[in-house]
Formats: structure tokens, C-alpha cells, sequence
């Protein structure tokens, strides 16, 4: 790692990598506000207009493992400026679009710019100094969590006061700024894995080991959890991750390197982050209903989407305020405390959700609390994975657990859906979700998260450093930059 660079050149890098993030996560909340006009704007139903979010999450599932190993290969400087690329072209073309199946195209080709987070973490590695390093990592790791929570109030503003079509032109030229910054203010640094050759087969078996993973996760509600369709998706997903992971484990230059994942450390560091992405999903899912619902359901708050947004608002920024102190906590107790931390403190605000649901201000509250959380927690994260991988696959091993993150929102969806779909309610000849709905949803939440804690716990210190590129353990300046 190069530490004698000016710090004006670093606080550069890393406020343009947070900034990636953050932009890279208001994509993926960018049509949250549209999804009851959907059918209406492209002339189509609403299962068609459902692909327009779904498709989203399968291809940033598909891409994100496949640029993070790209990066190691090719250099995360170039890869960055690559994944630029797809969103700002998906944001003209869902601008342009008059129709469902450009839109899809546009949200997919957004979809694929996903990987900035997980490549700008592994580039901090690389390029700031040690002092600087923790704290860097927590706050770029949680930008994807700040940009879903502010872009949701953004999108919804945007939406109410102006043309849909602004919110996808705005899309466009914030992804132009994020590439002039990138190019301006990011180093082009040696690739870790260079001569190394790329996994392709690897990749299109992941490709549809996910691709039928998360569609039947996502999509499963709709069709019935007991469709042909939805078993017959769940039994290509493994035998073709089966597949794929015998073939993995035997080739020279894996895309996912299955030993050094399956090493204790990094298994239960992803572990935990499937179970946060449940537990912070939970939560996201449930407040803007309790927000929207109509005040004659008893429990409804009857804000309108902009208000239910602004609401939410303050738990995005605080998790930007304490993303730093999580980089201090990291460096003083090691990622490890800071992710157990992480997970109590989530499952308080899911407690504190019991009591304070009848309120906004209750409510933001507990949004507050939650999101502090999730940001020690995202900043652990990745501290762990890096102190355990060489310098080699430091990329791969981030984009990895990226992925995990959202198997862990698409579960949570999936999980608080059927709740919310049981347990209901008629109020004026609709069906709604119940009160009792939601606090089983929110009795989830607590519930996982301490699960996350307590699998966290578990999770093994360093045994010893190695030198950089051995696949059997982190480098020497892993031990002393990330776990000081």
C-alpha cells in the first residue's frame, strides 16, 4: 500500500468511491416510487412492470462476483470506469423509453454498474493509508445503504413534481459525474491477479446457478411457492451451484476461489451478512406501508409516499454519521466487535419497533437506530473479508460478499411478503396486511439479527499473516492496517 500520498489526494478517492456508492444504490430505488404507475406509463400489466425492479437485482447478482474478479484481473481503476459505463447508457435508454421491454433493457444494463461498491472497497486496499483505512472502508461500504435511504425521498420528490423521465436523465448525468470523478481522482494501481486467467465457464455457471436462485426467491410469491415453475427454478439453482462449485474447486484460477470462502472466517463473516441483508430489508419493506396505510386501518400512519420518504430520511444519514466511528470502534476492538455491535444494535431497533410503531416520529426512531446498525455492521464487513483474502482476490472476495448482502435483501423480501400476504385484513373491500402482519414481520427482524450477532461471535480471530498473493492467508499489512 502506498501511504505517501498527499491526503487532499486520498479524502479524493475516497469521497469519489462513497460517492460511486451512494449513486450506484439511488439507482436501484430509483423506480420504487413508480411501481403502482408502471403499467400505466408503459401501457402493460403489472407482472410485465414487475421486471422492471426484479431484473435489476438478477443482473447485479450476475455481475457483481464477474467485475470483482475482472478487477483483480484487469485493475479496479479500469473497472470502475467500465461499470460507469451501463448505467449511464441504461439511464438514457429507461429516459427514452415509451414501452416495457427498452425500460427492462435500461434497468438491466443498471444493473450491471452494481459492482462500483465492492471494487471501490478493494481499491481502498490498495491506495490509502493505514490510518485512514478503516474508516474509509466503513464509510464506502455503507454508501450503498445511505443511497437506498435518501434516494427513495429523492425519487419520490422527482416523481411527484416533475416527469418520471427526470428521474432517469438525473440518473444519467450523476453517473457521468461519478466516471469524470473516477477517472480524475483514482489512481490506476497494479491488478492484484495479473497473468492470471479469467474463469468464464465459472462465471456463466454462477450466472445461472443465481439467475435461478434469486428468481425463484423473488418471483416465488407471485407464481406460488409450490409452481412448477418455482421448484423447477430452485432445482436448476443447485444443480447448477453444485455444478458449479465442484468445477470451481478444480480449476487453476477459479472465479471465486471456494477454499479461501469456506475458510471459518470468511464463511461466517458471509454468513452474517446474509442474515443483515434479511434483517435491513425487513425494515424497509415494512416502514413505508405502516407510513402509507390509511389512518381507518387503525395502525395506518396515511403519510404520502414523499412524506414516508422524508420520514426514513434521517436513518440514511445517520448511517453516513456513524460509518466513521465504526472505522474508529474497527480500529480500536477489530471488525469482528464492530460487526457483533452491529447486529445487537439492529435487533434493539427492531425492539424499540414494537412500542414506537404507532408513530412517524416513532418510527424514524427507529429507523435511526436500525440504520446505525447496519452501518457498523457494512463497515465490519468487508474489514473481515479483506484481513482473510491475499492481495490477489481482494476484488472477487468483496464482490462475493456484496452478493451476499443481497441474497440476504432478496430473502428478506421474500420472507416479510408471505407474512405480510397471510396475515391481512378487509378494509373497504381490500385486503391489507394486519397489524399483527407486521409485527411478526417485525419480530423477524429482531429475531435474525440476533441470530447474525451470535454467528458473528463465533467468527475466529487471524491465526497468522502470510505474503501477499498466497491463497493460504492474508497479507502481513492486512493484520496490522485492518485489525489494528
Amino acid at each position: 500500500m502506498d501511504t505517501s500520498q498527499p491526503t487532499a489526494r486520498t479524502g479524493g478517492v475516497i469521497t469519489t468511491l462513497a460517492l460511486a456508492g451512494t449513486v450506484a444504490a439511488v439507482m436501484q430505488t430509483l423506480v420504487t416510487p413508480l411501481i403502482a404507475e408502471l403499467p400505466r406509463i408503459l401501457d402493460t400489466s403489472s407482472s410485465n412492470a414487475a421486471w422492471v425492479v426484479t431484473v435489476t437485482l438478477l443482473v447485479a447478482g450476475v455481475c457483481v462476483p464477474v467485475t470483482g474478479r475482472l478487477g483483480d484481473l484487469l485493475g479496479k481503476r479500469r473497472m470502475l470506469l467500465a461499470c460507469a459505463v451501463p448505467l449511464i447508457v441504461g439511464s438514457v435508454v429507461c429516459a427514452l423509453a415509451s414501452s416495457v421491454v427498452p425500460m427492462i433493457v435500461g434497468r438491466g444494463l443498471q444493473g450491471m454498474g452494481m459492482g462500483m461498491v465492492p471494487l471501490g472497497i478493494a481499491l481502498l486496499r490498495d491506495v490509502v493509508p493505514s490510518e485512514k483505512l478503516s474508516g474509509s472502508i466503513a464509510l464506502v461500504s455503507a454508501s450503498m445503504g445511505i443511497g437506498g435511504a435518501l434516494g427513495l425521498p429523492i425519487s419520490a420528490a422527482v416523481a411527484e413534481y416533475a416527469s418520471w423521465r427526470v428521474l432517469f436523465w438525473g440518473s444519467a448525468v450523476l453517473a457521468v459525474m461519478i466516471a469524470v470523478l473516477i477517472y480524475v481522482f483514482v489512481p490506476d494501481v497494479p491488478a492484484g491477479a495479473k497473468g492470471q486467467r479469467f474463469d468464464a465457464p465459472g462465471a456463466i455457471g454462477l450466472a445461472i446457478g443465481l439467475v435461478s436462485l434469486l428468481l425463484a426467491i423473488s418471483k416465488g410469491a407471485d407464481w406460488g411457492w409450490g409452481s412448477g415453475t418455482t421448484l423447477g427454478l430452485f432445482a436448476v439453482a443447485v444443480v447448477a451451484l453444485g455444478t458449479w462449485g465442484f468445477y470451481e474447486l478444480r480449476t487453476r484460477d477459479p472465479l471465486v476461489d471456494l477454499r479461501t470462502t469456506a475458510r471459518p472466517r470468511v464463511l461466517l463473516t458471509n454468513i452474517s451478512s446474509i442474515l443483515v441483508g434479511v434483517g435491513m430489508y425487513s425494515f424497509m419493506l415494512i416502514a413505508p406501508q405502516l407510513l402509507q396505510f390509511p389512518e381507518a386501518t387503525g395502525y395506518g400512519l396515511g403519510q404520502s409516499m414523499l412524506a414516508a420518504g422524508l420520514w426514513m430520511a434521517p436513518g440514511g444519514v445517520m448511517m453516513m454519521i456513524v460509518s466513521p466511528l465504526g472505522g474508529k470502534l474497527i480500529n480500536a476492538r477489530g471488525p469482528k466487535i464492530a460487526l457483533v455491535l452491529g447486529a445487537l444494535v439492529i435487533s434493539l431497533g427492531y425492539g424499540l419497533s414494537l412500542f414506537l410503531m404507532g408513530s412517524a416520529w416513532g418510527l424514524m426512531v427507529v429507523g435511526i437506530v436500525i440504520n446505525s446498525g447496519v452501518g457498523l455492521a457494512y463497515g465490519a464487513m468487508p474489514a473481515l473479508i479483506m484481513s482473510s483474502v491475499p492481495l490477489s482476490e481482494t476484488a472477487a472476495a468483496n464482490g462475493f460478499n456484496t452478493l451476499m448482502r443481497s441474497l440476504g435483501t432478496t430473502i428478506g423480501s421474500a420472507v416479510i411478503g408471505v407474512v405480510l400476504a397471510q396475515m391481512t385484513m378487509n378494509l373497504g373491500g381490500f385486503s391489507l396486511a394486519s397489524e399483527d402482519g407486521f409485527r411478526v414481520g417485525l419480530m423477524i427482524g429482531c429475531g435474525v439479527a440476533l441470530v447474525a450477532a451470535a454467528v458473528a461471535a463465533l467468527i475466529p480471530g487471524l491465526v497468522r499473516p502470510a505474503a501477499d498473493g498466497d491463497r493460504t492467508g492474508p497479507s502481513t499489512t492486512d493484520k496490522v492496517t485492518v485489525e489494528a
